[in-house]
């Protein structure tokens, strides 16, 4: 049997880089599924975030690299719904809806079926790229979508809000950001963003008051991060009229 050529090809090892990134938030979206099950909710969450880190880099990787290709775009697809579907999915019954009522089991498939759901049709529309979707996203995003579906969690970490007296808040809770993922709302791109050349200074104190943030006040940052994207979601919602299911 005649060998494929293209087995002998030699690959630039730069080129396999995004798709290492991929691979390695994977992992970590699969490792924080086994600290859930152990009841390390703290690394669990840690290791969603970072998995959150490394799906930015892989993008800007195959960007800057000019190594894109359809593998990784595919295999980014899989790790996303890995990453910020199933596991912040578990890791939220895990916190709070064990042993509650099966209506709670629900909810938590609603927000990974979205999530599923959300990440389908971004391939699609990434087949047809336009400038508006250049501009913005169509419903909230995965990595966004898993961020607000670990609200509950961050207060919990935070201790602002003792909410593990109302699991089922938290069961409605991951089926309205599931709502939101699958949504025809116009959601903020970061892609969009344009810093006046004046402010670039102001800019990097902003992101160094953030590291420093993530540092000693990590849950308290994220909760302040979700209720800023939340209410530009909401601001989305007011300027579609309502506008979000087509």
């Amino acid at each position: 049997m005649a060998q494929d050529p293209r087995s002998r090809e030699r690959i630039p090892f730069y080129m396999l880089l995004p798709n290492l990134a991929t691979i390695s938030g994977m992992c970590l979206g699969i490792t924080s599924i086994r600290y859930a099950i152990e009841q390390k909710f703290e690394i669990a969450v840690i290791l969603i975030l970072i998995s959150g880190i490394m799906d930015g880099l892989d993008g800007l990787l195959a960007r800057r690299l000019n190594a894109a290709s359809d593998f990784g775009a595919e295999l980014d697809s899989l790790s996303d719904f890995l990453c910020f579907g199933v596991a912040p999915g578990l890791l939220v019954y895990e916190v709070f809806l064990r042993g509650q009522t099966g209506v709670a089991w629900i909810f938590v498939l609603v927000y990974i079926t979205s999530a599923c759901l959300r990440l389908a049709r971004f391939n699609v529309a990434r087949a047809t790229p336009t400038e508006e979707t250049a501009r913005h996203f169509t419903g909230v995003p995965a990595p966004a979508g898993a961020m607000l579906g670990l609200f509950p969690v961050f207060l919990y970490m935070s201790d602002a809000v003792d909410i593990t007296e109302y699991p089922m808040l938290v069961a409605l809770w991951l089926g309205f950001v599931g709502f939101l993922m699958i949504s025809q709302i116009e959601t903020f791109s970061p892609k969009s963003i344009r810093v006046p050349r004046k402010l670039v200074s102001l800019a990097m104190v902003a992101v160094v008051i953030g590291i420093g943030m993530f540092v000693a006040h990590l849950w308290m940052l994220m909760v302040a991060v979700d209720l800023v994207y939340l209410a530009s979601v909401f601001w989305a919602i007011v300027k579609s009229r309502g506008r979000v299911i087509e």
